[in-house]
């Protein structure tokens, strides 16, 4: 008997009209609610059209064989308990039926009680089957729950150790008022720039946190050469120079932060190979490095430093224009002269508004 609420619903598939109707009369008595099939056409259709736990099956049938009936039953019906009926001489057949998928085989001439029995074993295989995959499902999602609740709890954790870090930064730049903000407008100037050259939204992310830890090596860096008014000597400005090494080490245990890293550890590389620290040439550079180090360039221009006057924006352009193939990617200067057209443009409407 079947250990799901109500009868089990079994369908009976055979040519022969007098086994099928001994066979459905017997599983009717058992308690069954019994269909019947003279074929394996007709058998797809009343899987199509009802719910059958257990299906007892010819081998040899005209048309669809048993053989092949099989795996189309169980497309239809994936827990379904397939019995073959099938004399000596097709055992072999009936046996490739279970490589298919059936639960087992019986012999004919028929012994009923054993028929009895062997659906009784087969409806409680299906019942375990079905709960393991019911548990199976379970966990799946209880997986797959667990795991979005890690990826949200580290993606706030790493939220957490950016903003913390950055916190850092501001304070190093709070020092110097010519610094001030640098980091955070380079960090949006690069993002502009990356969405303008069409990189992933992803990308850009990566490149904007990049721009906010951009300078966290300075932190390394003696505060007295930081803090210096006038041109640097070469020994000063070799250690000024060591602060993209010291950033990356700072940065270097933070492995979800691995892209910004190559992104800050490059901003000073230069298109010709003159950079440093490493002497990459053009592409070898990486194309977050690429645009942090045009961005720099521009807020270094057009903010007001104790030796220089801060620089007009359309000139900085012009100077940066004259760096396109030496210093800087000229693909990603052409990206930098799209935003700062764009800007220049909203800044006259603004200017131009009557509100």
């Amino acid at each position: 008997m079947s250990l799901s609420e109500g009868p089990a619903s079994l369908l009976v598939v055979d040519d022969e009209a007098p086994i099928r109707d001994a066979l459905g009369r017997f599983l009717t008595q058992q308690g069954y609610e019994v269909h019947a099939a003279a074929s394996g056409e007709e058998a797809l259709t009343v899987l199509a059209r009802q719910k059958i736990a257990g299906m007892v099956l010819d081998v040899r049938m005209p048309g669809l064989s048993g053989i092949d009936l099989v795996p189309q039953a169980l497309e239809a019906e994936p827990h379904l308990a397939i019995l073959m009926l099938t004399a000596v001489t097709d055992a072999t057949t009936a046996a490739l039926c279970m490589q298919r998928g059936a639960f087992e085989y019986l012999m004919k001439p028929l012994d009923l009680v054993d028929l009895g029995r062997a659906i009784e074993r087969a409806l409680r295989r299906r019942a375990t089957q079905m709960e393991s995959a019911e548990v199976n499902q379970w966990l799946k999602e209880e997986v797959a729950i667990r795991a979005a609740e890690a990826r949200r709890e580290r993606s706030s954790l790493e939220r957490v150790t950016v903003a913390t870090l950055e916190v850092l930064v501001n304070a190093l730049e709070a020092k110097d008022p010519f610094s001030r903000g640098h980091s955070a407008r380079v960090a949006d100037l690069s993002a502009m720039i990356a969405a303008e050259l069409e990189l992933s939204d992803e990308e850009v992310e990566v490149i904007r946190t990049a721009g906010r830890l951009h300078d966290i090596g300075k932190i390394g860096i003696r505060e007295e050469v930081l803090a210096k008014q006038g041109p640097l000597t070469p020994a000063e400005f070799e250690h000024v120079k060591e602060h993209v090494l010291i950033g990356t080490q700072i940065l270097a245990p933070l492995t979800h932060l691995h892209d910004a890293i190559a992104c800050l550890r490059g901003h000073h590389e230069r298109w010709d190979g003159g950079g440093y620290p490493d002497g990459l040439t053009g592409e070898e550079i990486p194309i977050g490095a690429r645009i942090l180090g045009i961005a720099e360039i521009f807020d270094a221009l057009t903010t007001s430093r104790p030796y220089q006057e801060k620089m007009p924006a359309r000139f900085a352009v012009d100077r940066l224009r004259d760096l396109a193939g030496t210093a800087v990617d000229p693909a990603v200067f052409a990206g930098l002269e799209s935003v700062m057209a764009r800007r220049q443009t909203l800044v006259f409407l603004e200017d131009n508004d009557p509100a």
